[in-house]
């Protein structure tokens, strides 16, 4: 038997200066916005898996069973090399890629140290043979991964699945996908997970389940902020929305002032008006075309993409450069 070693765990989380000024900018834009990321502190991260649970959600437990389904396929695109998980979360959806695949290394990166951390642990518990190194960071910001030995010397396969793309404007979503492609390398490859528009019936009722489970993953960004900034929001005084705007093809969600209000928050007042809006994030979806030529400009190419029965989302296999053909040569 395999003895399962304790996987590793480096924090590059944000110090408490860098999230006051990522939260007065976004308080300062018009609608206020802050960044998704800051949805996810542990509790955060223990609510988004109980949304993903809920009968109205089936983005991931349908992208769930394509990867169950499609695992050796998928594997055998890939090729050898070192795994590294954008935004891992519980990290489960990585299972049967690590099945079939057995990379050199699975890399995991969140935002969340306590979620990262037991995730890691599953993971290595149930792939024993596989090295598991977990990254605490913002992705978004990150110019280069970290020196570890467990990222040298292999070819780098990203793997970003879920809706976490459309938590960018397209123009955030093309610099991200730039900057996946500076942190992979030259011959890295990207399997990215996409979300396709839907009824708006259909998706406005998978972001506001009937449990409320999705109201207070939002209502605890308000939490999170009193906590780490010393804000007074009071969470009863917002209600929750989610609402699908066909003009950007994307989910806006939202806390809504009840009242007319003044919120104490690093060191100033901030008035919120009755119906004000504080964009919690944005769920963009695209469909396959739309994602195709957004990855074009990112410099990435469309190497294969495979689909769910009912079209609902897909998964999408990018190269950088030409370096998926110069593989296939040699």
């Amino acid at each position: 038997m395999t003895p399962v070693i304790a996987p590793e765990l480096i924090d590059l989380h944000p110090e408490p200066a860098d999230l006051r000024r990522l939260v007065l900018r976004g308080m300062a834009s018009r609608p206020r916005q802050l960044p998704a990321w800051l949805l996810y502190d542990a509790e955060g991260s223990r609510l988004f898996d109980q949304i993903c649970e809920q009968p109205e959600y089936s983005l991931t437990r349908t992208e769930t069973a394509l990867l169950e389904a499609l695992a050796p396929e998928l594997a055998a695109a890939l090729g050898p090399g070192t795994l590294v998980e954008f935004g891992a979360g519980n990290a489960r959806k990585a299972g049967p890629l690590l099945d079939a695949l057995q990379p050199a290394a699975y890399v995991a990166l969140d935002i969340s140290a306590e979620h990262l951390a037991a995730a890691c642990e599953q993971r290595q518990h149930c792939h024993p043979r596989v090295p598991v190194l977990g990254i605490c960071g913002d992705y978004s910001a990150m110019a280069r991964l970290p020196a570890h030995p467990l990222l040298e010397g292999q070819r780098r396969v990203g793997f970003y699945p879920g809706r976490s793309i459309g938590n960018f404007t397209p123009a955030e979503a093309t610099q991200l996908l730039r900057q996946f492609a500076q942190l992979l390398g030259t011959d890295g490859l990207l399997l990215i997970g996409i979300d396709h528009p839907k009824s708006r019936a259909r998706l406005e009722a998978a972001y506001d389940d009937a449990a409320g489970v999705s109201a207070a993953f939002a209502k605890n960004l308000l939490v999170r902020l009193n906590r780490d900034l010393h804000s007074d929001f009071d969470p009863d005084r917002f209600h929750y929305q989610a609402r699908w705007q066909p003009e950007q093809s994307r989910i806006a969600m939202a806390l809504v002032s009840r009242c007319d209000q003044l919120v104490q928050l690093a060191g100033s007042s901030w008035p919120f008006a009755t119906g004000e809006e504080l964009i919690s994030e944005f769920s963009v979806k695209y469909t396959p075309e739309a994602f195709g030529a957004l990855a074009a400009v990112a410099g990435w190419r469309l190497v294969r993409r495979w689909s769910d029965p009912g079209g609902d989302l897909s998964l999408v296999l990018l190269a950088a450069r030409d370096s998926y053909q110069q593989r296939l040569v040699g």
